[in-house]
């Protein structure tokens, strides 16, 4: 089991996810962006003077009413965390990440969507770390 969720719950820990709206805005105005297949990816190196106790990357989630009722939004945002939680968490890169799903991931496969999400994953925190050495 990866470093991110405890083993007594297999859930996946507050402390890993975004939650203020202005954690959001910072990671939307300041970061970069990557589109892939299936979602929008937003990342944000996070710099010493956030006060945020973790290591390792934060996760965030939109997901807009244009992609349907709140059952099918409900169960992308699921599905997504999820894809996140099995993700193996190869770096302990401090990075915020917000990722924007199409329609798409509904029915998408969930390795396929587990796949992608750690690729994307692995793709902020390179980024992250290229920003930082500059």
């Amino acid at each position: 089991m990866s470093g991110n969720v405890s083993a007594a719950s297999g859930k996946f820990p507050k402390s890993k996810h975004l939650l203020k709206h202005a954690d959001f805005q910072r990671v939307y105005q300041g970061g970069r962006r990557q589109f892939t297949g299936n979602m929008t990816v937003f990342f944000l190196r996070r710099g010493p003077a956030q006060d945020v106790p973790v290591g390792g990357p934060r996760v965030g989630f939109t997901v807009g009413k244009v992609l349907g009722d709140s059952v099918e939004r409900n169960r992308i945002r699921r599905r997504m965390r999820e894809a996140v939680r099995l993700s193996p968490q190869a770096c302990e890169v401090p990075v915020d990440v917000v990722f924007n799903p199409r329609k798409s991931v509904l029915t998408l496969p969930f390795a396929a969507l587990r796949d992608e999400v750690a690729r994307d994953l692995r793709l902020a925190a390179q980024r992250a770390r290229v920003a930082e050495a500059k």
